[in-house]
């Protein structure tokens, strides 16, 4: 058994067709199809069931993929540590990152990062964060940009930075005149009686508000969802609802449809960002310098807010 081997049946598996997985491999599909035959007859079994239009895994395939992957993801992994030992400099770093929140931060994180370290090579994947989670504690990523509580048991986290939590109301709302509002903030417990607008299941920041509401003794009349917190932002400002808003992610006074910020009563509510990892991952350096980026500058956004 050879590693390529392992290489090809993973992109088969994730391809679901063999001239894709042939395309993305840069080899002709023949020899792709002739290194699964001579793989599957060393092992005995077939690892895939073949008609004209669809590939499936077989249940040996399944149980193959599974060990396949941690097989890979253990040579990378050893493949970085020896880099390190030999003091290079060059690298990658795959980062996973909710779509959202990596739009407002990633843009000062990775040219710094770049400055500093030019010759690594950052992967960036985006997806919701149940999904980034999963890619995570599956060495799909190195590192991935999240909220806390994490919901995936073999991850760890570096603490990055608290974000604070603000309510987002429609221009007409009363609680959009700075003048009627509590002079120590908002709470969460006067919005009761409100419609929310929400993100949709999957979405880390879903839980959180959802949370603090039941946390402050109401269930949120939840009128629309979105996966988008930007679309979520659209429609407070449109007046169909209110919402929570990590301020990062507040909407620049340039777009169109601008809801009104507000700020909440003490305790005032924050999210945790995390950079986090598989326990027991071996973190390269360039690993560790861009967690170390990363903090540095959310330290300093965090500084620019107040």
């Amino acid at each position: 058994m050879e590693l390529r081997q392992l290489q090809y049946t993973l992109q088969i598996a994730e391809e679901r067709n063999f001239s894709r997985a042939a395309d993305k491999l840069h080899i002709a599909q023949p020899s792709l199809s002739q290194q699964l035959s001579k793989l599957e007859k060393e092992l005995g079994v077939k690892l895939f069931q073949r008609n004209t239009s669809t590939v499936e895994l077989t249940y040996a395939g399944a149980s193959f993929i599974k060990h396949a992957r941690k097989i890979m993801d253990a040579v990378e992994q050893l493949r970085q540590e020896m880099d390190d030992i030999s003091q290079l400099r060059a690298g990658r770093v795959v980062i996973g990152s909710m779509p959202i929140t990596g739009s407002h931060l990633l843009p000062y994180v990775l040219p710094a990062f770049k400055e500093a370290y030019p010759d690594i090579q950052v992967n960036l994947l985006e997806d919701t964060s149940l999904n980034l989670e999963k890619l995570t504690a599956g060495g799909g990523t190195d590192l991935s940009l999240l909220s806390l509580p994490l919901q995936e048991p073999s991850l760890t986290y570096e603490p990055i930075g608290e974000e604070i939590i603000d309510l987002a109301v429609p221009p007409h709302h009363p609680l959009a005149d700075p003048n009627r509002r509590p002079s120590g903030g908002i709470e969460l417990s006067q919005l009761k009686d409100e419609q929310f607008i929400v993100l949709k299941k999957g979405q880390g920041f879903r839980k959180i508000m959802i949370d603090l509401c039941r946390d402050a003794g109401f269930e949120p009349d939840i009128v629309f969802e979105s996966n988008n917190i930007e679309t979520v932002q659209s429609l407070v400002a449109a007046g169909m609802g209110v919402t929570l808003v990590p301020r990062f992610i507040a909407r620049a006074k340039r777009s169109e449809l601008i809801p009104v910020y507000a700020p909440l009563a003490d305790p005032v509510p924050s999210r945790t960002l995390v950079i986090a990892y598989r326990k027991g991952r071996y973190l390269s350096k360039a690993a560790e310098a861009f967690i170390e980026t990363f903090r540095a500058t959310i330290a300093q956004r965090m500084r620019e807010e107040l």
